[in-house]
């Protein structure tokens, strides 16, 4: 069997963490989780022997970043509303942690793929609400550095 095919589905986990946030807050709590993602690719990155690999690991890290940062950009109050939402639901790191815990590096990848992908489609989908069209342009530009990450990640697999 192979190791990819049996791992936690990321993108409903995401979706029922999301599902007990205020809507008006989920971006913020995505952006959040894109910086817990992003240690996790410098963590890779850094125990990774293959230049390339490291080098490509660190660049999905920036990418993460860049996500985050320009969500907070557009709110005014955004790192108080994401230590409230980490502090209100401290399952949220442990679960991060623990569902790529002592899985084999290719299966890691891919869940992180996955996660990537939905994501993006999370982005998008704050977009098509968003009323603010400087927001809403924003919002989807933050697709399409999460499927930069999810084709690097498949390379990979």
């Amino acid at each position: 069997m192979n190791q990819t095919s049996d791992i936690p589905d990321i993108g409903a986990i995401l979706g029922a963490a999301m599902q007990a946030i205020d809507p008006a807050d989920r971006p913020l709590l995505l952006a959040a989780l894109e910086r817990l993602a992003s240690q996790r690719y410098r963590d890779w990155a850094n125990e990774h022997p293959d230049e390339s690999v490291k080098r490509g690991l660190n660049e999905c890290a920036e990418r993460e970043q860049e996500i985050a940062v320009r969500v907070e950009s557009v709110f005014t109050d955004a790192a108080e509303v994401q230590q409230r939402l980490l502090a209100d639901n401290p399952d949220l790191e442990e679960l991060n942690r623990t569902l790529f815990e002592g899985r084999p590096l290719n299966v890691q990848f891919a869940m992180q793929a996955q996660g990537e992908r939905a994501g993006a489609a999370a982005w998008a989908s704050f977009a098509a609400v968003a009323n603010d069209e400087r927001v809403k342009t924003m919002l989807e530009s933050c697709g399409p550095l999460e499927e930069a990450n999810a084709e690097f990640l498949d390379a990979l697999i």
